[in-house]
């Protein structure tokens, strides 16, 4: 690596050229292309609507066919009603917990009203929750139901059956249980209870009153009517998921599922996988999720489909387990659970250690680089509970980064200092070979060899730092923790841009920057210390070198504007931290720190240029 760190800048260049090529071309068209799918589905929701329905397991799957949950009250012409108006056509047992809040239908006993409490659509407390699961006849439902299926048994609960309850609120430490008697022999008791979080456990019990024995089997499900507006980036997973025994983490994006061979039914695509223990299945957003979990200790079969009611798709996961026999006077019990929330990391975990939910972490997309990704933010959060604030937490952890690899950075540090004080003799290589380039690089590496200098030793500081910078960009995108994580001052959340902008500046002027250019202040201070470690070192001897290295951090400037705060927060103190580390190093070696004479020499060279134009 020369003296001018030419290979170290061009490496970071192209790494964020790869990340924000695609974030610009790809990610930003496929959203855009999503958003109006999303739209046009929106619309025919609100033209056509059929019944609900669980697609039938293939033939080979052996058993019944599959649960049909029922029909609620057909759109008809009038296109989807209000929320209140579908919330209306049931008695409901409310919900309330200390996380969230809403409703279970008693007809159907489904759970298809939850909002979040302590999450907002913006940064302000006043904007409205978060509504996580809508009831049927809303636009888009999004619900999660549990039952039995079988066949001659007489009458089975489905979407029109209407349970009763023995209270009128569901929260932590109060259970319900419905109950319903189908006339035919079989008396059906659910107990559904929650915790102060984001959990479910619905228990399910029969009661054989009849003169035959009968055979039934549980299911569990989550559906989604519509396909929802996605964030479409390649970092982030938005879509069915589950992790399905042995065959473990399985994801489906909306357009996937649909490339699936036919299953079940007619307008039905899919994927199923028979006989797996332990695990779950769901619907994930960027921070929010619904998962249907099954006993962790029975088989059962597990699917992902997509079927078309009307205009409308249909996305649904679902799990039904092995097979009860119920004789005369016998009765039989299941018990499952649904996670409805906010995909805490700290929770998700917790679930997963206390309920031995298989592999329930992954509910949270960490990527490839998990192995990077889990870790720093497992620090961050810590940190964030000493400072009480995740802005602070970057900064720290930055540093502690710093002070861990200091050693490799020092050596290469050393090596580069090194490479400056014989600057006149490779000047004199280059001018005594200049006709012959090979006797040029051997002299160079005789010269490197003597001084004991490693030459790419430069590079170290880089492949550092760009994992770094990967799993923080991770973290700050995926975590729910860092939404609407404040830092100080007009940064008021670390998973956003920079609000401030230099074309309004900075807020003075009364009308709003456009956000095809933001350039905020964060951003600025980015540009300003990378331009300052740039001119740490000499200017490249090649006009145009230097031109490009001139140049660099003003277009990085510009090109991190629109990525998250944090991300930006952390560049600019991990390049003072830099600065600060390589002015020691430089003076330790008794080499001159070119910073000041490169500046004046800009200026001077700056203040030419405007001359000779004038």
């Amino acid at each position: 690596m020369g003296n001018d760190k030419t290979n170290m800048f061009v490496a970071i260049a192209l790494s964020l050229a790869v990340l924000l090529g695609w974030n610009y071309f790809v990610a930003a068209p496929m959203t855009e292309k999503q958003r109006q799918a999303a739209i046009q589905n929106k619309a025919a929701a609100g033209q056509t609507a059929g019944p609900d329905g669980m697609p039938a397991p293939s033939p080979q799957e052996g058993g019944p066919a599959a649960p049909a949950p029922g029909t609620l009250p057909g759109l008809g012409a009038q296109g989807p009603v209000s929320r209140d108006e579908a919330l209306a056509r049931s008695a409901r047992l409310r919900i309330d917990t200390p996380a969230l809040y809403g409703s279970l239908a008693l007809k159907g006993a489904r759970i298809d009203d939850v909002s979040l409490k302590n999450y907002h659509e913006t940064v302000s407390d006043e904007s409205p929750r978060i509504v996580l699961l809508s009831p049927t006849g809303t636009a888009n439902p999004y619900y999660a139901e549990f039952g039995w299926v079988g066949s001659n048994a007489g009458p089975l609960p489905n979407g029109d059956t209407v349970w009763k309850a023995d209270t009128d609120v569901l929260a932590p430490g109060k259970p319900a249980t419905l109950t319903w008697d189908n006339g035919a022999g079989l008396v059906f008791k659910r107990i559904v209870a929650v915790d102060d979080k984001f959990m479910f456990t619905v228990r399910d019990e029969v009661e054989n009153k009849g003169a035959n024995p009968v055979t039934l089997y549980p299911y569990g499900l989550v559906s989604r009517w519509g396909k929802p507006v996605t964030q479409g980036y390649y970092v982030l997973h938005e879509g069915l998921i589950g992790v399905l025994g042995g065959d473990g983490l399985q994801e489906y994006t909306y357009d996937k599922i649909a490339k699936e061979p036919a299953y079940g039914g007619a307008n039905t695509q899919g994927k199923a996988w028979a006989n797996v223990t332990g695990g779950w299945v769901g619907i994930t957003d960027k921070y929010w999720a619904a998962a249907a979990i099954p006993d962790q200790d029975k088989p059962y079969t597990g699917s992902f489909t997509e079927r078309s009611e009307g205009a409308t798709k249909v996305y649904q996961t679902s799990i039904r387990g092995e097979a009860a026999t119920v004789a005369p006077g016998a009765s039989a019990a299941t018990t499952q659970r649904l996670f409805a929330g906010a995909k805490e990391v700290n929770q998700i975990n917790a679930y997963e250690r206390d309920l031995g939910i298989k592999q329930f972490d992954l509910m949270i997309d960490w990527g490839w680089f998990y192995f990077i990704t889990k870790p720093m933010f497992r620090a961050l959060d810590f940190f964030f509970h000493l400072f009480g604030n995740f802005g602070v937490s970057i900064l720290v952890v930055t540093l502690i980064l710093k002070i861990f690899f200091l050693p490799i950075a020092n050596r290469s540090y050393v090596s580069m200092a090194k490479m400056k004080a014989v600057q006149p003799e490779q000047a004199a290589i280059r001018e005594r070979y200049k006709d012959d380039k090979l006797k040029m690089q051997q002299a160079t590496m005789e010269l490197y060899k003597k001084e004991k200098i490693n030459p790419v030793a430069g590079c170290w500081p880089v492949l550092i730092q760009i994992p770094v910078f990967f799993a923080l960009y991770k973290v700050l995108f995926i975590t729910i923790e860092m939404r609407h994580a404040p830092f100080f001052g007009w940064i008021q959340d670390l998973a956003a841009p920079d609000p401030t902008s230099l074309l309004n500046l900075f807020g003075l002027l009364p009308f709003a920057a456009p956000d095809f250019i933001h350039l905020g202040i964060w951003p600025i201070i980015m540009g300003i210390t990378m331009f300052v470690q740039m001119k740490m070192n000499p200017a490249p001897p090649d006009p145009v070198q230097a031109q490009v290295f001139t140049f660099m951090p003003i277009l990085f400037t510009f090109m991190l504007g629109s990525f998250p705060a944090g991300l930006v927060i952390y560049w600019a103190w991990n390049n003072t931290l830099s600065v600060l580390q390589q002015y020691v190093i430089m003076r330790r070696n008794g080499v001159k720190v070119e910073l000041w004479d490169n500046l004046r020499n800009t200026f001077k060279r700056s203040e030419k240029s405007a001359a000779a134009k004038g």
